[in-house]
């Protein structure tokens, strides 16, 4: 029974309590229309059922609420944003609307996919008027069909007495039966500058219509966002995005002209991040190729020495299908970090290689003693390094979680690339000293 992971149950009515990551304003929201209700589950060790799962079946059991705008069930602490947000931008206002209720039906259809809103919400009802040619031609303006109208409703002040240290307004406006029905609107007259008076509805048009209570733009754009939640248990995120991009949203952009969409959420939280550890990570292989050049006098062995960084790479990726762990942006850390740990098993035995050169040793000599005399001491580097990570790999407390698949990257990264290193540096060494050699002899026979 999911109720005995409840420990305790926060209940707010009228008020929305807003904080973390992915709001678009922090602190508390008050509202008559808004509601809140905060679960507090068991620890992640104890309870039966994780968050994920208890908020689906929430979700299961509430259903749809008859005039609802927006139902949103959360079950982390921390949240980058939505799983799907998709930014549209129109000059037509009607267009872009359209184009957003038929994207939030195709979105909709994914198997997996709930929660599909957008940031357009309709305001409360208003009457707008418009003046008539023929009231303007009585010399009646804007301004005063708006004063008018104001003043018959929220009152004109007519003036002040004082009453000791207080002022007091006398607000002349309609009785309050008047005031509180949109049938006076009928009866209503507009006085014109020489005192004639007409009626309202001859003297404005009349629309019944609702106003705007927020207008979003971005970059001098007017833009709706349409959000989505995603169960990762059932779908892929990046799938679904992949697949609007080439279908829904192709056709959108040729139906209606002028209409532009950016990815907004954790897509383009993902798309921002990896572009940061793509630069780190260039930058990293530049500044590691440098530290190699200097010492080595060459250009070709730094490259011998980082060609264990490729391998590091696929180890993590493997370590990560072997453990059923998906890759994420603690993976991608990890990874950048153990671009750095790979080398120092390449390092030793190209080191030993030119220092058993540099006394007389031969070539392939120096190369099979370097694998003899530096076996143990790269193989004990890995393990030690490799079980080091092992309790946190297998760690299954929820602190620990967010840091294992940067471990996995880091160890099965470094116990495959050392495994490959054994054999692979040892033979490009060779390789390079054969096309080295090859190089000169032809040199030397051109001249």
């Amino acid at each position: 029974d999911d109720r005995s992971n409840l420990r305790h149950r926060f209940t707010l009515i009228g008020q929305q309590i807003q904080q973390g990551p992915g709001t678009h304003t922090s602190g508390s929201l008050f509202a008559s229309n808004l509601a809140q209700i905060r679960l507090l589950l068991d620890d992640p060790e104890t309870r039966t059922v994780n968050g994920a799962a208890f908020a689906t079946k929430w979700r299961e059991q509430v259903g749809s609420i008859p005039g609802a705008e927006h139902l949103v069930f959360q079950s982390s602490l921390v949240r980058g944003g939505a799983d799907i947000d998709i930014e549209l931008s129109h000059r037509d206002y009607a267009v872009l609307l359209a184009a957003v209720d038929r994207l939030k039906d195709v979105i909709s259809a994914y198997a997996g996919v709930g929660e599909v809103s957008d940031s357009h919400s309709e305001g409360k009802r208003e009457l707008k008027l418009r003046l008539r040619p023929e009231a303007a031609s009585l010399g009646i303006t804007e301004r005063d069909l708006a004063v008018q109208v104001r003043s018959a409703f929220f009152g004109a002040e007519a003036l002040r007495i004082q009453r000791g240290q207080n002022e007091v307004r006398v607000m002349v406006r309609f009785p309050e039966p008047d005031r509180r029905t949109l049938a006076t609107i009928d009866h209503m007259r507009i006085r014109a500058p020489s005192g004639l008076e007409v009626p309202l509805s001859r003297a404005a048009y009349i629309e019944d219509d609702r106003g705007y209570s927020t207008i979003t733009r971005s970059d001098r754009r007017r833009v709706v966002n349409v959000t989505a939640r995603v169960n990762k248990e059932i779908t892929n995120t990046d799938d679904i995005i992949d697949d609007l991009r080439h279908g829904t949203l192709a056709e959108l952009l040729t139906d209606y002209p002028g209409l532009t969409y950016n990815l907004e959420g954790e897509n383009r939280d993902a798309q921002e991040s990896l572009s940061a550890i793509f630069t780190a990570f260039g930058f990293g292989l530049l500044l590691i190729f440098s530290l190699l050049a200097i010492p080595f006098g060459s250009i070709f062995q730094p490259l011998v020495v980082m060609s264990a960084v490729p391998f590091g790479i696929v180890g993590a990726v493997l370590g990560h299908l072997l453990l059923g762990i998906n890759l994420s942006m603690i993976s991608m850390f990890g990874i950048v970090a153990l671009t750095g740990v790979v080398v120092n098993s390449s390092l030793v035995m190209i080191d030993f290689i030119n220092r058993a050169r540099a006394v007389g040793m031969p070539i392939t000599e120096a190369v099979m003693e370097s694998g003899i005399r530096r076996f143990r001491p790269i193989v004990m580097t890995a393990l030690t390094t490799f079980f080091g990570l092992t309790p946190m790999i297998l760690e299954t407390s929820i602190q620990a979680r967010f840091l294992i698949p940067m471990a996995v990257s880091l160890g099965f990264g470094v116990l495959f690339a050392t495994a490959i290193t054994l054999i692979l540096v040892p033979t490009l060494y060779l390789i390079l000293e054969d096309l080295v050699r090859l190089f000169r002899r032809s040199k030397a026979d051109s001249e």
